[in-house]
């Protein structure tokens, strides 16, 4: 009798489950699950649907009718562009604020800072397209205002996302911008800082204020979830990103939050 109404509390459970739809951007992506997971301690019962991309496309998704109910962009300009539309119900709020470094899986002088991707011995520059990449967007900042880009145009090899930036710098390329947060990551834990990557200059770049909004359709009906149900559990991972112990772990992460 015991496992037959475990059984039923088991099946009520995934009928009446919430899966809440959230576009992330790709420099989120070593925080993320942490974040789900300490989400999921006191909400149980709501999946959380994680889409890493770059923020960039995630608009143009959006924009065209994408189902996502958050939206975790890398700057706030993305998430202003949707609240401008009318895509977006809640105003663009920061929930981190991110930074860039340089990092290579060679062992090369970092006390040079920017400024070794002059060097005649880096040939290949990884960097997230800047058209869609905010963390690109900062790092082409940094290359302008270090007076660098001209003796570097011709060593860039752009990355769709911040995320694929850093395979490119650890593989493809000599060296690479990144989203510093990625070398919290374990599996990163064989670059050693000042050694593989090191942070670059934050006066070089527009601070990363990172925003989050809830989306204009996420009161629409998810199979047998009603939509008061749906818009409190989408509320509920929206606040939660905002709280305390989420800031926590984006600190953990190399974020900084205010």
């Amino acid at each position: 009798m015991k496992k037959i109404i475990l059984g039923l509390i088991v099946l009520c459970s995934s009928i009446f489950a919430t899966q809440v739809n959230v576009a992330v951007a790709s420099n989120v992506s070593y925080a993320i699950n942490e974040l789900v997971k300490e989400f999921n301690k006191t909400n149980p019962n709501t999946k959380i649907e994680v889409t890493l991309g770059s923020s960039g496309k995630f608009v143009t998704q959006i924009q065209n009718g994408a189902p996502f109910e958050i939206f975790m962009s890398a700057d706030m300009k993305f998430t202003q562009t949707l609240f401008d539309e009318n895509l977006a119900i809640t105003k663009p709020i920061s929930y981190a604020q991110g930074s860039i470094a340089i990092l290579s899986s060679k062992e090369l002088d970092l006390k040079k800072g920017i400024n070794l991707i002059k060097d005649d011995s880096i040939s290949k520059i990884a960097i997230a397209n800047p058209k869609t990449a905010p963390y690109g967007t900062a790092a082409m900042e940094a290359i302008k205002n270090a007076g660098l880009e001209e003796v570097t145009k011709d060593k860039f090899v752009y990355a769709e996302s911040i995320s694929q930036a850093v395979t490119y710098a650890t593989t493809a390329a000599d060296i690479g911008f990144i989203a510093k947060s990625s070398m919290y990551d374990e599996k990163m834990v064989q670059y050693k800082e000042n050694v593989n990557w090191v942070s670059v200059d934050p006066k070089l770049y527009t601070p990363i204020d990172q925003g989050i909004v809830i989306i204009e359709h996420s009161n629409s009906l998810v199979g047998l979830i009603k939509d008061n149900n749906k818009k409190e559990e989408v509320k509920a991972f929206y606040d939660f990103i905002l709280s305390k112990e989420a800031k926590k772990i984006f600190e953990n992460y190399g974020y900084i939050t205010k």
